[in-house]
């Protein structure tokens, strides 16, 4: 069994703290960004250095294949010290951050910016989530930043900064920098005046932001790359309805794509074969023909819902797909990660009428995957149904095991539903099942659908009652978003009133992967 992650991406986006090296990258990027302010904001290198020596931890970009495409610069401040009523050098030390007091209660945000080449890809709201995980590992009362409003220029003759804010806030008036910060849960706490004297763009004018940090006095944790004691899922109940081309698909995934990025989800479960109504854009002999058609549209589908998680950042498990590889007709579950890499787990047991109807063969490999929330499996459907496959998986460390599934009727969904509650039990994680609901009387084997889809935990006191985390109203098209505390798991292990994976007798039997 092995994890492996792929370079070949497109991209390949990580978050990280800014190093000295970083200077050229941020200077082509600045001289892109802010070329309406003359150079005067451009920083120069010794004002970068000597920001990196102040305060590391606050100053972080984000790389594709490491090269800098964005950045955030930050510091801790008594705002007492400054109060609302202040200058952009006033609070920052001329961006020198001589005013960084590691002992102050608000973290300060000195400036935000992105490569225009990456504009589109929501790469500002990842900086800014990224502070937001500073602020609070650091226990400090808010961020607070001062805003351009740069499109203020436009509407300058005829009101006041105070009512352009307050259009933009209505929607009325679009600003790329004040709608974005307010999209991004930050408030407007005031107008600032002469805040960049040199910004003719917003007449010198600033808004004071704040953003506020509801676990203030929460106990402190590791600031980037650390180990996450949760994780948001989503699983997407999804419907089959007549589609005329791959387009109007990957409309619906973005539909759902986009509702769960907007709840926060870490990652997004579709179910098997979700990409099904492909097979009745046209008329197939038989049914080998129709899922080799099907096989030939999964590319474009996995390059395009790549693409929406590093736009949405949120990682995506893109049910499964049928795919040729040698000739052969295989069933893939793709992993599309929020930084671009892509990574992908076989099934391993087709069904009966898979290997009857279309010929389907069986993938040789299992996987745990890293994630940037805890490790993960996926196995897709039929292969829920056997115990051996989730144990090693869970040998491996894996937290939350996924089950993208395709049923018929609802002994068949009974049959996935059974034993996935089983695996959550046996190997203590979760396990998420999502599933398709609907019909295709024109697509022969997916004429009719059955599915709850639902998120199963271990059975103990720390869990419901029920070991069922939420489940969806069955054959209904919805979403599920659930909440995982994964420092359960481990006070489980130790802890529970079985402890499946301690008391295991190893000294008697064990299970071994012998494939490659």
């Amino acid at each position: 069994m092995t994890t492996s992650t792929t370079d070949e991406s497109e991209h390949k986006l990580s978050l990280r703290q800014l190093c000295f090296d970083d200077y050229a990258n941020l200077k082509a990027i600045m001289d892109k960004v802010y070329p309406v302010l003359g150079g005067t904001f451009v920083l120069p290198e010794k004002k970068f250095r000597a920001q990196l020596k102040v305060f590391p931890e606050g100053q972080i970009c984000i790389e594709d294949h490491g090269v800098v495409v964005a950045a955030a610069f930050a510091i801790i401040v008594d705002y007492d010290k400054f109060g609302d009523h202040h200058t952009y050098d006033e609070i920052t030390g001329n961006a020198y951050l001589t005013t960084h007091d590691p002992l102050g209660d608000v973290l300060y945000g000195v400036d935000v910016f992105v490569s225009p080449d990456y504009h589109g890809m929501r790469l500002g709201r990842r900086l800014y989530e990224a502070r937001k995980e500073l602020c609070q590992s650091l226990n400090l009362k808010s961020i607070v930043a001062g805003g351009r409003i740069p499109k203020y220029k436009d509407y300058a003759h005829e009101m006041s900064p105070q009512t352009y804010i307050e259009q933009v806030k209505r929607k009325e008036i679009y600003d790329p920098i004040l709608t974005f910060q307010l999209s991004n849960e930050f408030e407007v706490k005031r107008v600032l005046k002469n805040y960049l004297p040199e910004d003719k763009e917003s007449h010198g004018y600033a808004t004071l932001l704040e953003w506020n940090n509801l676990y203030y006095d929460a106990s402190k944790t590791p600031l980037i790359g650390a180990t996450r004691s949760s994780a948001r899922i989503g699983c997407v109940q999804w419907e089959m309805r007549p589609l005329k081309s791959v387009e109007e698909l990957i409309q619906q995934v973005e539909f759902f794509v986009d509702a769960l990025s907007d709840y926060q989800c870490d990652l997004a479960l579709f179910p098997e074969f979700f990409n099904a109504p492909l097979m009745g854009i046209e008329s197939h002999v038989n049914s080998i023909e129709a899922v080799k058609a099907l096989a030939r549209y999964s590319p474009e589908i996995i390059e395009a819902i790549s693409k929406l998680a590093v736009s949405y950042n949120i990682n995506i498990i893109a049910g499964s797909l049928p795919v040729i590889e040698d000739d052969e007709l295989v069933n893939v579950a793709y992993l599309c990660r929020r930084d671009g890499t892509i990574e992908a787990q076989h099934k391993i047991h087709p069904t009966p009428y898979e290997k009857r109807a279309w010929i389907m063969q069986g993938g040789n490999d299992l996987r745990v995957f890293d994630t940037d929330f805890g490790k993960i499996g996926v196995l897709i459907c039929y292969d829920v149904e056997f115990p051996e496959l989730a144990r090693l998986q869970s040998e491996e460390g894996m937290q939350i095991l996924f089950v993208p599934f395709w049923t018929d009727t609802k002994n068949g969904y009974l049959r996935v539903r059974c034993c996935a509650q089983a695996r959550a039990i046996e190997n203590e994680c979760y396990v998420a099942i999502a599933g398709s609901v609907g019909n295709l009387p024109k697509v022969d084997g997916a004429d009719i659908q059955y599915a709850q889809s639902a998120v199963f935990s271990p059975s103990d006191f720390a869990f419901p009652h029920d070991a069922i985390m939420a489940e969806t109203t069955p054959n209904t098209e919805m979403t599920l978003i659930v909440d995982l505390d994964l420092d359960k798991l481990k006070k489980l292990q130790n802890e529970g009133s079985v402890r499946n994976y301690l008391d295991r007798r190893r000294d008697l039997y064990k299970i071994q992967w012998t494939g490659k």
